[in-house]
């Protein structure tokens, strides 16, 4: 499930495939012996019941809700190290991608992740699990493409990929107009409509990841998450939060979205050194971007 790497959005998948609301727990209403007065079971009682355990929507994840059509548009709130900003997803532009998006943040996906990739006027990069055992179940779940209806400019968020049809987890904000990864098959899902500052000032001193730059390797990253990252980039801020904030379905009939209002888009040139990078393959096959 690892990303992009040298064309943003590469999300590196292993050649073996690595790369709507939260239902409740149903619990059961159990009396226990202490809530009881510390009595147990009478003779002839049955014993209490034992109440559910919650289950896990990321270690074990629900096919029906991850089916499940997201809202025609919904805000997502990211809590950050560099305070919050607000993504807001347009299902119509992509709508594989929004409602994959849709149900990880509604089940806490992105909580301590990092932003293991950040290159100034080119993107922000999160989405790789903080937890192994997250992440093997997620790599595989792949999702398929969806048309690009919308440019890659700048505050637009759209997958990172290792190739057709393998969007997992893994997302960019553009920091720059990266038009040139429409064709490559980005496909934006949603804008940045506040908070596009905090964004930029996201912490890019790593550089590039391994093996073409000196910053985190996704492939260890995968197998060790968190710990991996805290021991050894230390500086990398993090989503202490993504929630879903708003969310609005269209009346019958009545048109979704769209088109962002011209003046919310920058349109800053893209820097020449991010026109430059071509993706590259590793040799386990996996799509990275990063060397020139």
């Amino acid at each position: 499930m690892h990303a992009l790497m040298s064309l943003p959005l590469f999300s590196s998948v292993r050649a073996r495939c690595r790369p709507r609301f939260v239902p409740g727990a149903l619990f059961v209403a159990a009396w226990t012996a202490a809530a009881c007065g510390g009595r147990g079971p009478r003779a002839g009682e049955a014993p209490a019941p034992v109440a559910a355990a919650p289950r896990n929507l990321l270690l074990d994840p629900d096919t029906t809700l991850e089916r499940r059509a997201a809202p025609d548009t919904f805000d997502v709130r990211f809590s950050t190290t560099r305070g919050p900003f607000v993504v807001r997803v347009v299902r119509a532009w992509a709508p594989r991608g929004a409602d994959r998006l849709f149900y990880l943040t509604t089940n806490g996906f992105y909580d301590g992740t990092r932003f293991f990739r950040v290159l100034p006027r080119f993107v922000a990069q999160f989405g790789a699990p903080g937890d192994p055992r997250v992440n093997r179940v997620w790599e595989s779940r792949t999702i398929a493409d969806d048309p690009v209806h919308r440019a890659n400019v700048r505050g637009f968020v759209s997958f990172a990929t290792a190739g057709p049809n393998t969007r997992t987890t893994q997302l960019f904000v553009n920091l720059a107009n990266n038009q040139r990864l429409d064709r490559l098959g980005f496909a934006p899902l949603g804008r940045v409509v506040l908070g596009m500052d905090n964004v930029d000032s996201l912490y890019a001193g790593y550089g590039e990841g391994a093996p073409a730059g000196r910053g985190p390797d996704q492939d260890r990253i995968a197998a060790e998450g968190n710990r991996y990252l805290a021991a050894a980039f230390p500086k990398l801020d993090a989503i202490d939060s993504a929630r879903v904030v708003r969310a609005v379905m269209a009346a019958p009939g009545e048109a979704t979205a769209a088109k962002p209002d011209s003046a919310a888009v920058d349109k800053k040139p893209a820097a020449k050194s991010a026109a430059k990078k071509k993706p590259a393959r590793t040799s386990r096959g996996t799509a990275r971007t990063g060397t020139p």
